[in-house]
């Protein structure tokens, strides 16, 4: 008998310790629930960089529109809906880059959620009726798109409010740092013209005070006519081009059959609108500025 009831409270014990675990278990899950990260869904690439370094490890961030899609081309799914309904901080590139936004922002009925146009008092390039929406090829409005986000970051989570603006005083100065490097560099070259496949780095030009040419307009409206190819070979040869940038979510064909007709070589440059070579804005950045400046010097 001893032995039988010996057996039981054993038993009991037993029990008594797994469900004395599991509730241990339960409030460690729950405290970490608290202290769960800030859900964050941005548009694209360049939007993920600068969340990226304001809010590190206190948020979760992704990404909606798939590597490799335009993000004006893109149409969101109702998988797309949910994700956007669920999170606390929206980050879009505005300037009409996601022409689908207003739709989106109709069918999500939660108000909590903040949208953050990352544009706001940007000095935008009127282009005909519309804004060329290429802004965070600028290092200078690359500052203005992190604070936008920094605030949002202060609004959801005021506690950390510190950290936020750490972290965005060290991107700023980083990019201080790169700009004034560059600045410095094409102060001294005399040719300041340079010719791309796609018009995307029309900001990029107002920082450093270069001038674009390219094969497709800011709206990546298609290969160009004979008459525009004929201007091109021209403005190449008159200019001295030696190099024609080839970007990657732009057809190197025509690219490739310009360089051919000048005598010019090729070469790689980013848009940052899909994350390339494994590199961070500041990286793919710097690997732009480097290679326009060597493509200008004598």
């Amino acid at each position: 008998m001893f032995k039988k009831f010996m057996k039981f409270f054993s038993i009991i014990a037993i029990v008594l310790c797994f469900t004395s675990c599991e509730k241990a278990s339960f409030k460690e899950n729950t405290n970490e629930d608290n202290n769960e990260k800030i859900q964050v869904i941005v548009t694209f690439n360049p939007l993920k960089e600068f969340a990226m370094a304001i809010g590190k490890d206190k948020i979760e961030v992704k990404t909606l529109v798939p590597e490799g899609t335009e993000p004006h081309d893109f149409e969101p799914k109702i998988k797309d809906l949910k994700q956007i309904h669920n999170c606390k901080v929206f980050i879009y590139n505005g300037l009409n880059m996601e022409s689908w936004l207003k739709k989106c922002k109709d069918s999500i009925d939660n108000k909590d959620i903040i949208f953050v146009d990352s544009s706001k008092n940007i000095d935008a390039i009127k282009i005909n009726n519309s804004y060329d929406p290429h802004i965070w090829l600028s290092l200078l409005n690359a500052k203005i798109q992190a604070n936008n986000i920094k605030e949002a970051l202060i609004k959801v989570d005021s506690k950390n409010k510190d950290f936020y603006e750490k972290n965005y005083k060290d991107f700023s100065n980083n990019v201080d740092d790169l700009y004034n490097d560059y600045k410095e560099k094409f102060n001294t070259v005399e040719n300041k013209k340079f010719v791309t496949g796609h018009a995307a780095f029309g900001y990029f030009c107002r920082d450093f005070g270069l001038e674009q040419n390219s094969i497709e307009d800011v709206f990546s409206s298609g290969e160009p006519s004979a008459n525009k190819m004929k201007e091109l070979i021209d403005y190449c040869k008159q200019n001295k081009i030696k190099t024609i940038f080839l970007e990657d979510m732009v057809s190197p064909k025509v690219s490739e059959t310009l360089a051919k007709e000048v005598g010019a070589k090729t070469v790689k440059i980013y848009t940052i609108e899909s994350k390339e070579d494994n590199k961070n804005y500041i990286e793919s950045m710097k690997d732009n500025l480097e290679k326009v400046y060597k493509s200008l010097k004598k």
